[in-house]
């Protein structure tokens, strides 16, 4: 296939189906990284307490590829607790995109042009509204966590993570929304349709603010544990990583509040809780065999990493 052909199928694309691209693309690089040496897998995934231990581990077998990698990710080293930038910018653009629905921007409209012609089915304009909000609230819990609850740490991440973090955030701003295009660019529409919510999106927002509320619980017990111990209560009984855990439910139950009439799912942010179980998946089986060096295997054998009875 010639370079232009690749320019035109390029072109093609749909909004919806760039933000899927760099879903699938993202995961597709977490799992290939997941089935490389574990050398490479340490040097590109550990940081915090598995990157004191794990990542010295990195130059030991003399590959060249882990070399390279090695000088690679020790370039451009940022602060973990830039984390916080993510969900800065998560707020950020939803209050962007929710004045440029307000006011009929110029930068909504030239996306919701190229993406409503390609709609077969759409998210109600009640729907899209719901999302802003619920996205926003997930948001705002973060960056008061970041801010308020979570322990400051001295630890550093690769600047290639920070990079990720902060295109997956500005994705998702607009995947909340973007198959809905169709009900945004209605000329009749209004700011809100009187109209019962379905029971999909009823029940997908229930399980949202569950799993919201269960998350921040996470995140409060581990703030509060003494530095690197084992977590060993609520649902830490039993999972190795539940606030992982919360994440995917969050992700999982926004693909069910945003689905357009007749799907069952958004089929965007379904691609979007594929990049977030890939990623947050890697990160949990390195936190389970860090907490099998450090406590002992028997200790978390049987806790699951992330998906009860699964993973």
């Amino acid at each position: 296939m010639q370079a232009s052909d690749l320019f035109a199928r390029a072109a093609s694309l749909s909004p919806a189906a760039w933000c899927q691209v760099f879903y699938v693309g993202g995961a597709a690089t977490v799992l290939a990284i997941a089935a490389a040496p574990e050398s490479v897998q340490d040097l590109l995934t550990c940081y915090g307490a598995r990157g004191a231990s794990d990542g010295r581990k990195g130059g030991d077998d003399g590959l060249l590829l882990t070399r390279a990698v090695g000088w690679a990710t020790s370039v451009g080293r940022v602060p973990h607790s830039w984390f916080r930038h993510f969900y800065f910018l998560s707020l950020s653009c939803s209050l962007f995109w929710a004045v440029q629905f307000l006011s009929r921007g110029a930068v909504l409209d030239v996306i919701v042009r190229n993406q409503a012609p390609r709609e077969q089915a759409s998210m109600s304009i009640n729907q899209v509204i719901l999302m802003w909000l619920l996205m926003s609230l997930q948001g705002a819990r973060r960056l008061y966590e970041y801010s308020f609850v979570l322990r400051p740490s001295s630890s550093k991440m690769w600047i290639i993570h920070w990079l990720l973090g902060m295109s997956f955030y500005f994705c998702t701003s607009v995947s909340i929304w973007i198959e809905g295009s169709s009900s945004i660019q209605s000329p009749d529409r209004r700011t809100f349709a009187a109209a019962a919510p379905s029971f999909k999106v009823i029940f997908g927002a229930l399980a949202f603010l569950v799993s919201w509320s269960m998350q921040y619980r996470c995140h409060c017990y581990l703030s509060g544990l003494k530095k690197y111990s084992l977590p060993e209560k609520g649902l830490f009984r039993y999972l190795v990583c539940p606030h992982y855990t919360c994440e995917c439910a969050l992700y999982l139950a926004l693909a069910i509040v945003a689905a357009p009439k007749g799907q069952l799912c958004n089929k965007t942010l379904i691609c979007a809780l594929l990049f977030v179980a890939a990623n947050l998946g890697v990160t949990a089986n390195g936190t389970k065999k860090w907490y099998d060096e450090k406590f002992g295997r028997d200790v978390v054998r049987r806790r699951w990493r992330m998906i009860p009875l699964v993973f």
